[in-house]
C-alpha cells in the first residue's frame, strides 16, 4: 500500500511541479524582458517536458532502461490517442495543416528515425547528439519564422514570486520523478510486469498528465484549435530532447520489444495523425471515442509482451 501511495505522491508531484515551474520560468522570463514568443515555444516547451525527462535521466542512471524508452514512446502514443481523443470527445477540434505544416513533418522525421536510434539496440552518444541537434536546429527555424506572439501567458510578474515558483516546480519534479521510478520499479518486480510496460503505461500517462491538463483546459474553453499544436510539439520535444539529452548523458539500452511492437505502433498513429490533418482537417467525437479505444486496446493488447 505504501509503495502505491508513493507513485500516486510522484505522479501529483510531476504535475504540480511542472505546472509551477512553467509558471514560475515564464514569470522569469517575462520579467528580464525575453519576448513571449520565446517564453510560449523555449520556456514553456521545455517546462512541460521537464517530468519526462527527469523521469528519462532517473531510469537511465538507475539502470533501468525499459522505464526511460518507454515513457518517451509511451507519451507520444499517449499524447495522439489518449490526450487528443479526450480532447475531441469535449468538442469537435479543428486541424489546420497550414498552421502546424513544419511542426507535423518534424515529429513525424523525429518518429521516423527512432528504428535506427533503437536498431543497434542501444541509443548510443552519436544518436543523442543527433537528436540533440536536429532540436536545436527545430528551435532556431521556429524562432526564426514567428511572427506573433504568444497570448495569456498565466505567470507572475513579481521576481520573488517567479522565482520562487521556478525553484519549487524543479525541486518538486525531481522528487517526483524519483519517488515514481521507484514505486513503478518495485510494482514490476511484484507483479512481474515488465518495466518497459511500466514506462508505456503509468509512467507514460503520468508524465503526460501537464498536457492532458493544458489540452483539455484549451478545449473545455473553445480554443481547440491550439490542441493539436500543444500535443505535436510535446511529442517533438520527448524524442529529439528528452531521448536525446538522455543518451548524451549516458547510453540507453533499448528491449527489443520497443523496436518490434512499439515503434511501428508510434509511427502508425503518427502517419495516421498526419493523414488525418492534411486530408480532413477535423476530428469529432466519433473518431476521439475511436481513438480512446485504441489505447486501451493498445495497453492491453500489450501488456503481456
Amino acid at each position: 500500500m505504501l509503495t502505491y501511495l508513493i507513485l500516486t505522491g510522484g505522479l501529483i508531484g510531476l504535475f504540480l511541479g511542472g505546472d509551477w515551474l512553467v509558471k514560475g520560468a515564464s514569470g522569469l522570463a517575462l520579467r528580464f524582458g525575453v519576448a513571449p514568443i520565446i517564453v510560449g515555444a523555449v520556456v514553456v516547451g521545455f517546462g512541460t517536458s521537464t517530468p519526462e525527462l527527469l523521469v528519462s535521466l532517473q531510469a537511465a542512471l538507475g539502470g533501468q532502461p525499459g522505464i526511460a524508452i518507454g515513457n518517451v514512446i509511451g507519451s507520444n502514443i499517449a499524447n495522439i490517442l489518449l490526450v487528443l481523443g479526450t480532447a475531441a470527445i469535449i468538442g469537435p477540434l479543428v486541424l489546420t495543416f497550414a498552421d502546424v505544416r513544419k511542426d507535423l513533418l518534424c515529429m513525424t522525421g523525429a518518429v521516423l528515425f527512432l528504428p535506427y536510434a533503437f536498431w543497434s539496440g542501444e541509443v548510443s552518444l552519436v544518436e543523442g547528439l543527433v537528436l540533440v541537434g536536429a532540436l536545436a536546429v527545430y528551435l532556431f527555424i521556429s524562432l526564426k519564422g514567428s511572427r506573433g506572439e504568444v497570448d495569456d501567458i498565466d505567470a507572475p510578474t513579481s521576481l520573488w514570486i517567479g522565482g520562487g515558483l521556478t525553484i519549487l516546480g524543479l525541486v518538486t519534479v525531481m522528487v517526483g520523478a524519483h519517488y515514481l521510478v521507484q514505486s513503478a520499479s518495485i510494482i514490476a518486480r511484484q507483479f512481474g510486469v515488465s518495466e518497459a510496460m511500466i514506462g508505456l503505461s503509468i509512467v507514460a500517462i503520468g508524465t503526460s498528465l501537464p498536457e492532458l491538463a493544458t489540452t483539455v483546459m484549451a478545449a473545455i474553453r473553445g480554443e481547440r484549435d491550439i490542441a493539436l499544436g500543444n500535443i505535436v510539439g510535446s511529442n517533438i520535444f520527448n524524442i529529439l530532447a528528452i531521448l536525446g539529452i538522455t543518451a548524451v548523458v549516458t547510453p540507453v539500452p533499448v528491449d527489443a520489444r520497443f523496436l518490434n511492437v512499439d515503434t511501428p505502433v508510434v509511427i502508425g498513429i503518427t502517419l495516421a495523425l498526419l493523414a488525418l490533418v492534411y486530408f480532413v482537417g477535423r476530428m469529432n467525437r466519433l473518431v476521439g471515442g475511436g481513438m480512446l479505444v485504441a489505447y486501451v486496446a493498445y495497453i492491453a493488447l500489450t501488456a503481456g509482451l
